[in-house]
């Protein structure tokens, strides 16, 4: 059975060598992006991010097709991946053996969120909460100290606890003209049409002759 442990010292080197760059000033502030395109007939979203993609889609019941997670549920996912990635990166700064991790993060999502009759009911996933299941043979003030550190330098985590400013825009475009379907075109038709009446009068003509010599 493998451990984290060994990954542990790898990521050591790594956040040393980040410390490193961001004091010499060769690391500082980086756009990241994603974009998101609904699929035709199907309504899935795709997420692209850099060379990646993950698709997101709807239970049967709200016209999806269960081909991926929900957003809401996805964003429980965001959120158990950054405190897996920020609990190895505390440990791997402070020398804590962790043999195993699992972080499992649950909330509550109510359909009625988004019915008129129910404005009391939040549209958003609430109440959430995060189990962190960790084998180590460290203590569990140690273990307090690793979860301390986490919650102070987690970034969705801290996301998701502090008001933020988001802004919004909408690019509007016009369709275009409909594209021809595929397929032979109007002028193609009539070529193939003209081509096979061509073809057809020297054979109605050899089987009125061979009618006469019989």
């Amino acid at each position: 059975m493998t451990h984290l442990n060994d990954y542990l010292v790898e990521k050591r080197a790594a956040v040393l060598a980040r410390k490193t760059r961001i004091e010499k000033g060769e690391l500082g502030p980086q756009p990241i992006t994603a974009k998101v395109s609904a699929e035709g007939r199907s309504g899935i979203r795709r997420i692209r991010i850099r060379d990646f993609q993950v698709v997101t889609d709807s239970p049967p019941d709200f016209a999806g097709y269960n081909l991926g997670p929900s957003s809401p549920e996805l964003q429980l996912g965001v959120l158990g991946s950054c405190l897996t990635h920020s609990y190895l990166i505390q440990a791997a700064i402070h020398k804590v053996p962790i043999e195993a991790l699992e972080v499992e993060v649950t909330g509550t999502l109510d359909g009625r969120g988004s019915h008129p009759d129910f404005p009391q009911v939040p549209v958003h996933p609430h109440d959430l909460s995060y189990t962190v299941r960790i084998v180590s043979p460290a203590s569990a003030k140690v273990i307090a100290s690793l979860e301390e550190a986490v919650e102070r330098f987690c970034p969705i985590l801290n996301l998701l606890k502090k008001p933020q400013a988001i802004s919004g825009a909408i690019d509007l475009i016009k369709p275009g003209p409909a594209k021809a379907k595929p397929g032979k075109s109007a002028n193609s038709a009539t070529k193939a049409t003209r081509s096979r009446g061509v073809s057809a009068a020297p054979a109605a003509t050899k089987a009125g002759r061979a009618a006469k010599a019989a």
